[in-house]
């Protein structure tokens, strides 16, 4: 419910009209995750529903939202950037600030300017508050987040691109890992509905799109919050029979998801994309106790062996941090060695940033910037020789892709486990299906257009 003096400005400006405006024009800046991208699209769907007009580009708006990021330092940062360059490139706008900065710094987005703060619960109701905003009620919509206990349900997103859709399933994180503070913006685990998730999944598959994306906070913990016994392996399988949806592809996971139901369960389902984006963060042991990881590389390990053993063609993707406080030249080279060993096919490189009031900040033996930069170096290029090695592998297959974007007449396009290919192709296939022979370091050729993906 909102708060008294919220509900007393809504009621004045039901009560008036916002003169000579039909039509209010809002424009979405977006930083950090998918989660954040697909709420950002639906509350984009919220305006249309509304009858207002979304706007992109450098124009002007009536309304700004910002959809705020804060899962490091740098994130932070960043979303403070984004709200004064949006109220220099939009003066007179409403500036309405919403997502995990608004959420634990509300204080610092006041005193940046921010017309309308919301946290991350009650963004449904983002049309209502700019609209008041137009008509001098500015309002505060942070609570508690950690009391939430309810999946806020947003519309279907059904414009984003008509290839590959975000579906999220599920919000909060209960991990608690040392260096993040995602716990403290997303509060609690709080599941979707099972029936929500399909008929969403049913949504977009009417809208054209062949495949979905599982997003949220920490999918892995899906269920955990239903005490029903259903886990997110449920929801994979319950979207593998949706008329249209022909790839399901999960978002981030963590080792203790892989257990032998799951893999045995995930081996029999057509649509599941065999690609695995299994977070890491260090392949050392003291690193990762220091992080309060709640695994081992060994049990990491143990995980990619059960996926490669039973899913074909299947890929490991990770995140990759260097420079974590107390790693030593000696962890460092562990964590290196650990994924070589491995073999990703694909790994995000990023350097430890300091995020304040996480219990990483209050560690000793920050590493230095110099330090941090020549590892972050050492380990993207490992990265790119194993996914050059991985490429390899199907150089000269027939694989199937979705085409993607067209650009200078040629596609980008991704197999079912995530390689990128390139084809030339006529325009309007955005979104279809196509056989290709596969090149590992060029153009791939096309030999059919159509079939499954």
């Amino acid at each position: 419910m909102p708060r008294p003096a919220l509900a007393d400005m809504i009621s004045r400006y039901k009560n008036q009209k916002i003169e000579g405006v039909t039509e209010i024009t809002v424009k979405f800046i977006t930083l950090g995750c998918k989660t954040n991208i697909y709420e950002s699209e639906a509350m984009a769907e919220l305006f249309r529903r509304s009858g207002h007009e979304v706007v992109s580009g450098g124009g002007p708006a009536d309304v700004c939202v910002i959809n705020t990021c804060t899962v490091t330092g740098t994130g932070a940062g960043k979303s403070r950037q984004a709200i004064r360059r949006a109220k220099r490139q939009n003066p007179g706008a409403v500036i309405a600030v919403t997502g995990c900065f608004a959420q634990t710094e509300p204080e610092a987005v006041r005193g940046i300017g921010a017309d309308i703060i919301i946290g991350n619960d009650g963004r449904s109701r983002i049309v209502e508050l700019a609209e008041a905003a137009l008509a001098g009620a500015r309002s505060d919509l942070v609570d508690d987040i950690m009391k939430a206990r309810e999946y806020e349900e947003l519309p279907a997103a059904v414009a984003q691109s008509r290839v590959r859709a975000n579906l999220k399933i599920e919000d909060g994180c209960s991990n608690f890992c040392a260096y993040c503070v995602i716990p403290y913006a997303r509060g609690p685990v709080r599941s979707r509905p099972l029936g929500n998730i399909t008929a969403e999944a049913e949504t977009l598959a009417g809208a054209g799109y062949r495949e979905v994306v599982l997003t949220g906070i920490h999918i892995g913990s899906y269920g955990k919050d239903l005490k029903s016994g259903m886990s997110m392996i449920d929801v994979i399988e319950a979207l593998d029979n949706i008329n249209g949806i022909e790839r399901v592809r999960l978002g981030s996971i963590e080792p203790p998801i892989i257990t032998d139901e799951f893999v045995d369960r995930a081996s029999k389902l057509k649509n599941l994309c065999p690609h695995f984006h299994m977070s890491l963060q260090s392949g050392c042991g003291g690193t990762l106790r220091r992080m309060k990881r709640r695994y081992t590389p060994d049990e990491y390990y143990r995980a990619v062996g059960m996926l490669r053993d039973r899913i074909p063609d299947v890929s490991i993707t990770t995140d990759l941090m260097v420079g974590f406080p107390g790693e030593t030249d000696g962890e460092f080279e562990e964590s290196y060695g650990f994924c070589e060993k491995v073999g990703f096919m694909r790994m995000h490189v990023f350097k430890y940033s300091v995020r304040k009031g996480t219990e990483a900040e209050r560690l000793p033996n920050h590493v230095g910037e110099r330090i941090k930069e020549e590892r972050s170096r050492r380990m993207i290029a490992l990265a790119e020789r194993m996914r050059a090695d991985f490429y390899k592998k199907y150089d000269g297959a027939v694989l199937p892709i979705l085409l993607e974007k067209r650009q200078n007449g040629v596609y980008h396009g991704t197999t079912p486990n995530y390689m990128d290919a390139y084809v030339k192709a006529a325009a309007g296939l955005e979104g279809k299906t196509a056989e290709i022979v596969f090149s590992a370091s060029g153009e791939s050729e096309i030999i059919n257009i159509g079939g499954r993906s």
